[in-house]
């Protein structure tokens, strides 16, 4: 596990949950594109200061006052060919994380390409379709949540890769957040 953190690029957010977003997705973009899927608890990082003193020393959190509320710790690496659901299905946060967040790269279309999908075709067929398209756009998904179910999503396109060009909302990918969101059901 390691800690993701900010630098001086990223910008100070309304909400800690955006705050916690944009510092994974600026980790992320510094990893570069063609990454598999990433994996982070997200804790408070005021309890984390508390609770687990030589673990927040370790991450760098024990000095200053400016430290983001939410800390992104980035959890082991998904095991490469598990369907993105299946592995989320096998997720259990222990008590003390506060949400989770995933970064995801997708290749994704405009709305009207939809219209011209072939019919008939399974999943393999159409992901081949999808990436033949011409107008096919790659993005990185960054997606967050808390156990009260606030979410919050930034959107990077490849070809827009600027921190200024990364679209945040809290209803931009309403699938992975809700199955974020189950992995806190009990």
């Amino acid at each position: 596990m390691s800690n993701v953190s900010p630098s001086s690029g990223t910008p100070m957010a309304a909400s800690p949950l955006t705050r916690a977003v944009l510092e994974i997705d600026e980790y992320a973009s510094g990893l570069g594109w063609d990454q598999p899927a990433r994996l982070f608890a997200l804790v408070d990082t005021a309890r984390l200061r508390t609770d687990e003193p030589e673990l927040a020393a370790q991450l760098g959190l024990d000095d200053g006052d400016a430290i983001a509320p939410l800390t992104p710790i980035e959890q082991d690496e998904i095991p490469a060919g598990t369907p993105l659901d299946e592995f989320l299905g096998t997720i259990a946060w222990p008590g003390a994380v506060a949400g989770c967040a995933m970064t995801v790269e997708r290749l994704m279309l405009p709305p009207s390409a939809e219209a011209s999908v072939p019919d008939g075709l399974d999943e393999a067929a159409l992901a081949q379709w999808v990436a033949a398209h011409p107008n096919r756009q790659e993005v990185r998904m960054t997606v967050a949540v808390l156990r009260d179910g606030a979410r919050e999503s930034a959107l990077r396109l490849r070809e827009k890769d600027s921190p200024n060009e990364v679209l945040t909302g809290s209803g931009l990918v309403p699938g992975l957040a809700e199955a974020l969101l189950a992995t806190f059901e009990s």
